[in-house]
């Protein structure tokens, strides 16, 4: 490690814990249990996740939120969050800064929320390498759910589940408490149907959005699997708009690879088609702000399910954009 980074994680991680004493931090935090179903007065509705016993706040914290923020800013996010009933997070090392500013953030408040942590490595050494530096740089001695990050091809199927393939570690390191659950996100429908096929996962982490549900026929088929299969569905780009159209200027959301949902009734309409699906819940885009807005509508009650007209309605607007993820047509 190079001395910048080395300094610049330490000054994070002081930053952090030095905001106010831990038992100051814990002494306001909602009369809940942690993972049971019940949400704080006003707060966060939560959502079962599968059969474990373990409920999820519907909207869940995504650590790319935090990415490149000044710790006592991460840190007042996090604490913010956690006020208003949030207790699922979800990291992953190829999320630039977001590990080693999210775990100094979210230690004081580890044994009350539900961490999940991504690898991108599809063998084994290389996923246990990742895996043991991720608890390290997130401060805690496992993870709650640890997942196979992106999936896309179909050779990454084939690989992961190879002698010497990620899954290898995924499985000895829950045998050895480091992960209590297995699952995986991924950006392919054929993927994710073909991960289900070979292994009983806990839950996948999966696109439902509007505009890739009506018009690029994406999300319905896993959906219906996964459910078949008795995995929870957790889900991503709910607040997704359409790729970024050329030309438009990018720089007010750094982190987000495609065009966002930005007027409060489309976010809204956008979050509440992907929680009128049967998933445990919903990670907003890795902008503050987005992030917030989604808080705000999830903590106020405003996130009920659509109606058949509303429905009828979202898919005649969906017709507008592009989808970000579609099924790929028969060859």
């Amino acid at each position: 490690m190079k001395r910048r980074e080395f300094l610049q994680r330490t000054v994070l991680a002081a930053g952090a814990t030095a905001l106010i004493g831990r038992g100051e931090l814990l002494a306001e935090l909602p009369d809940v249990p942690p993972l049971g179903p019940q949400a704080p007065e006003g707060g966060v509705a939560r959502r079962a996740y599968g059969e474990t016993g373990i409920h999820l706040s519907v909207i869940g914290f995504g650590g790319i939120v935090v990415k490149d923020l000044p710790a006592e800013t991460a840190a007042k996010h996090v604490r913010a969050s956690i006020m208003r009933g949030v207790n699922y997070f979800d990291v992953a090392p190829s999320y630039g800064t977001a590990e080693s500013i999210l775990g100094p953030a979210l230690e004081p408040y580890r044994d009350r929320v539900f961490l999940a942590c991504k690898t991108g490595r599809r063998d084994m050494a290389g996923a246990e390498e990742e895996l043991q530096a991720s608890l390290k740089t997130m401060r805690t001695d496992h993870f709650d759910l640890y997942q196979l990050h992106a999936m896309t091809k179909m050779e990454e199927v084939d690989r992961v589940f190879a002698a010497d393939g990620a899954m290898a570690t995924f499985q000895r390191a829950r045998d050895r408490g480091l992960v209590r659950h297995l699952g995986f996100s991924a950006h392919s429908a054929e993927v994710a149907l073909a991960l289900l096929e070979r292994f009983p996962f806990d839950s996948i982490l999966f696109p439902i959005n509007f505009v890739t549900f009506y018009e690029g026929s994406f999300g319905p088929q896993v959906i219906k699997i996964a459910e078949e299969k008795g995995a929870a569905r957790l889900a991503l780009k709910a607040m997704a708009r359409q790729p970024w159209p050329a030309g438009v200027d990018r720089s007010r959301f750094p982190n987000c690879w495609y065009q966002p949902l930005t007027e409060p009734e489309d976010i809204k309409r956008g979050l509440r088609f992907t929680l009128s699906q049967p998933v445990t819940a919903a990670i907003p885009p890795g902008d503050p702000g987005l992030f917030f807005q989604a808080l705000e509508l999830a903590a106020n009650n405003a996130l009920t399910p659509l109606t058949p007209q509303e429905t009828d309605e979202l898919k005649t607007y969906a017709k507008n954009f592009k989808p970000i993820f579609q099924l790929r047509p028969p060859a």
